[in-house]
């Protein structure tokens, strides 16, 4: 129990640190609404040039107190952390496994071991990345017909989503956010990510990933306010197999990014557990 709490600790301290963003119920004339003004989130999803605009401040499921505990344990309501904005797979993008039941390779397992004895990246500001940046806090999607933004509260790098038919990159120089593009599969969109580096931890847990790691993600906007979204790994070198996550995203009308430095907004140290 100390590792987990000291990774919980890591990842959730920040959270208690979020505000509003700087826009807050900023009326969007785009958003859909009803009778009394406000937003219509079962409305249609916008359209651009035929397909879902996914556009907009978007935020993961969030995962009831309850659900933690079961898994975790009633410890766990003793760290007092604010669950608000983070989610189950950002501190474990295979929860519900019981250890011996994830796919790991010993050398997977080696890096998780060497990982329980030092700080969680973002803890010394460096990238979350993904799918930690799509799991914590909100992040925004900016759609143009040639290529898609994703801008994260998270601070990391602004990630470019390439929808022009480029492929991915035969010999890529590894970074933190990889090099993606997009494709449509009738309503969903499908991003494949490749040249990340093998700095990242893929959840608080220290679950790793190699340069040769493979990441697909589906986007399928249900409605003007739901979004659903399934995350596909499948990395050789540290697993046996693939293995996916799946969440739910809500769009949070009329608001914006809170804009987030590290070095001046990072609050985990104090917290951590020595």
């Amino acid at each position: 129990m100390p590792v987990m709490r000291t990774l919980i600790a890591i990842v959730l301290a920040g959270a208690v640190t979020y505000a509003h963003a700087q826009w807050l119920n900023y009326p969007d004339p785009r958003t859909p609404r009803t009778k009394d003004g406000k937003p219509n989130l079962t409305a249609p999803a916008l359209r651009l040039n035929g397909k879902p605009d996914l556009s907009g401040l978007w935020q993961a499921e969030k995962t009831p107190a309850r659900e933690y505990e079961s898994v975790l344990g009633k410890e766990f309501s003793t760290l007092q952390v604010d669950t608000y904005d983070i989610t189950k797979h950002a501190l474990n993008v295979f929860w519900g496994l019981k250890p011996e039941e994830e796919p790991l390779r010993p050398e997977g397992i080696a890096i998780m071991k060497q990982r329980s004895t030092v700080q969680y990246p973002h803890t010394n500001c460096l990238p979350g990345s993904i799918p930690l940046a799509l799991l914590v806090f909100t992040f925004k999607i900016v759609q143009t017909p040639q290529e898609i933004v994703m801008l994260t509260e998270t601070g990391d790098p602004p990630r470019e989503i390439h929808t022009d038919g480029r492929p991915l990159p035969k010999d890529p120089n590894p970074t933190w956010m990889g090099y993606s593009v997009g494709r449509w599969d009738g309503d969903t969109l499908v991003v494949d990510t490749a040249g990340l580096n093998d700095k990242g931890w893929i959840d608080a847990f220290g679950h790793p990933r190699s340069e040769s790691m493979r990441i697909t993600e589906r986007y399928r906007r249900r409605d003007f306010g739901h979004m659903d979204l399934e995350i596909t790994f499948n990395d050789p070198k540290y697993y046996t197999r693939p293995f996916s996550l799946k969440t739910g995203l809500n769009l949070i009308p009329d608001s914006d990014l809170l804009e987030y430095v590290c070095n001046e907004n990072e609050k985990d140290r104090p917290h951590l557990v020595k």
